[in-house]
């Protein structure tokens, strides 16, 4: 039996995770949270989009109208919803990340629960 105690111990890296989630897993399971933590990530994956829309307009207004034979009022539509698009990644990115920590804090803690149950069974 001996054994099988050490095998479900934990390791000073799920420790310290373990610590740590417990401490901040409220703090970031927010809307708000999760957006500001997710924003850089997604202004990455959306300024080049905005600056090339942007550049396409400015500076060559005719090649614009001419490829898209639409109004130049799309260009404002593009934007917001360019913003939208950086707004639900950034969401859906951190809440993604919240759930995977979570997850693996559940099996931490059962590992360790079971640890702590072999362990007794072999002291007594």
């Amino acid at each position: 039996m001996q054994m099988n105690y050490f095998r479900i111990m934990l390791s000073d890296e799920e420790l310290k995770f373990l610590v740590y989630w417990e401490q901040h897993r409220d703090e970031h399971s927010g809307f708000i949270s999760k957006l500001l933590r997710g924003l850089p990530m997604a202004m990455l994956f959306g300024i080049p989009i905005l600056l090339f829309v942007v550049v396409v307009y400015l500076f060559f207004p005719e090649w614009y109208t001419k490829i898209s034979m639409a109004i130049s009022g799309t260009v404002p539509i593009i934007i917001i919803a360019v913003f939208i698009a950086i707004i639900f990644y950034a969401f859906t990115r951190m809440h993604f990340k919240w759930e995977m920590n979570e997850q693996l804090y559940m099996e931490l803690k059962q590992k360790q629960r079971k640890g702590a149950a072999n362990k007794q069974i072999n002291n007594s």
